[in-house]
């Protein structure tokens, strides 16, 4: 019963990790569209040149030119013009609809026209990607000669700059924190009987892992910690084969490096540790790994 809700609090653990570090790879890919977005702005800009140009033309103006796009604010452009000109208002309506549908960032704006000079709107209306909220007032008016700025503000998209900075911040906080949780909730092999911390019987020997001992025949022989993790293993298969590759994976992998002859080394080191008692032995099979063979 407690191996099994060490292993479901276990799951748990590595389950939050990985969603951690789902989370973490969603918001990477968010910043690598970036670059995507600069270029759709940056045709966004060509787009409104557009504009101002078809506005002239219409106006009966060849040789005016459209003065240089300004960005007045977060997601909020102006065109201006040359010289003064006048316009239709379903013109302008229509002309803007009609170019800004190519761009895949302005499904939602709203378009203010004013006057060099005074205050206030002189004409105004908003689009929506649904239809039906659609704002266009004084369709088929025309707009007297003035010098005008049109004003269009598109609604925001995507992850604003604030969020982004937030998001940014936190990235290496969310990092560590998935990087704990996966190596706490790393599985770890189960001693016989459940006893994970407990004394384990092998035959006449008692094995301690907790406090890395053990007992033969009355006596109290100490292990290392690397000693223990290895015969941690071995306890947990006894009279099976152990491969050589798994011994040196679980104990040696955390560390970034694996040795061979460092396992050789320990094992030698265990036989000595066990000669105490004859009926316990680590003995070699050739070509595939150890076994802890315990005679009766």
């Amino acid at each position: 019963m407690l191996d099994s809700r060490i292993l479901i609090s276990g799951k748990r653990k590595y389950l939050f990790g990985l969603i951690l570090l789902l989370f973490i790879s969603a918001i990477c890919a968010a910043f690598s569209m970036t670059d995507s977005d600069d270029f759709d702005i940056a045709r966004r800009e060509i787009l409104l040149r557009r504009i101002g140009h078809e506005l002239l033309l219409q106006s009966g103006d060849k040789t005016s030119q459209v003065l240089p796009i300004k960005n007045i604010a977060e997601n909020e452009y102006q065109i201006s013009f040359e010289n003064e000109l006048s316009f239709q208002a379903d013109s302008l309506v229509n002309t803007t609809q009609r170019l800004l549908a190519k761009d895949p960032l302005a499904s939602d704006y709203v378009v203010n026209v004013l006057k060099s000079g005074k205050p206030g709107v002189a004409y105004g209306y908003a689009i929506s990607k649904n239809k039906k909220d659609d704002i266009v007032t004084c369709i088929g008016r025309k707009q007297p000669v003035a010098r005008y700025m049109i004003n269009i503000k598109f609604k925001p998209t995507g992850i604003n700059t604030a969020t982004k900075g937030y998001l940014l911040g936190s990235l290496p906080f969310l990092a560590f924190i998935c990087f704990i949780f996966l190596r706490s909730a790393k599985p770890r092999r189960i001693l016989p009987d459940g006893q994970n911390t407990g004394v384990v019987t092998l035959g006449s020997m008692l094995f301690d892992a907790k406090n890395r001992k053990l007992m033969i025949n009355g006596m109290n022989i100490d292990l290392t910690g690397t000693e223990t993790r290895v015969f941690h293993i071995f306890a947990s298969s006894p009279n099976e084969t152990v491969e050589r590759s798994r011994l040196q994976k679980e104990i040696w992998e955390d560390e970034g490096v694996i040795v061979g002859r460092s396992l050789d080394m320990f094992i030698s080191k265990l036989r000595k540790k066990l000669e105490f008692d004859p009926n316990i032995n680590i003995v070699v099979i050739r070509g595939k790994g150890y076994k802890l063979e315990i005679g009766s």
